[in-house]
């Protein structure tokens, strides 16, 4: 079942390129995040099923770097952040680890550990357990729950986005 997400642009009848080059002109340039949001999402499907070999995925994956570290707003870094776990975008784990350490949002903190636990992004482990000392509860909760679930996971397969999609 694919989700539904607003398209009153129609972007998703424009070729990958056409779409790519409208979608990162919105997030780099438009003041309503509710549209930003929803560029992150399209410009995201134009990474789907694809991998680091794919140079769209590599494109896409950069744009949506550049969101989640320059998006003034936590709902569309929130987005960014599931985007990256979604698309499997493991180059960017880094970028995670970045945003749930020092973030000023405390919803992006959330999501940016939460995709790493999705992930299943094992080299942060020592990084996360950093969070645990953070000053919002929910923030330090996320980072119980994917501590706890990494320990239950270890050693159980590679993560495959289709698994949460």
């Amino acid at each position: 079942m694919a989700i539904e997400i607003f398209d009153e642009e129609k972007m998703r009848e424009l070729s990958d390129e056409e779409r790519f080059i409208a979608c990162e002109q919105i997030l780099k340039n438009e003041e309503d995040e509710s549209k930003r949001w929803d560029a992150v999402w399209l410009i995201g499907e134009l990474a789907e099923n694809k991998d680091e070999s794919d140079p769209m995925f590599n494109k896409v994956a950069d744009v949506i770097e550049w969101v989640l570290k320059n998006d003034n707003n936590g709902v569309v870094k929130h987005e960014a952040s599931f985007q990256i776990a979604a698309r499997n975008m493991r180059s960017k784990i880094p970028v995670l680890v970045d945003a749930s350490l020092h973030d000023e949002s405390v919803l992006t903190k959330h999501e940016s550990i939460e995709a790493l636990g999705l992930m299943r992004a094992f080299e942060a482990e020592d990084l996360i357990k950093k969070t645990l000392n953070d000053p919002s509860i929910d923030v330090r909760e996320t980072a119980e729950f994917v501590l706890k679930r990494f320990d239950r996971l270890k050693n159980q397969g590679e993560y495959k986005p289709y698994n949460i999609l």
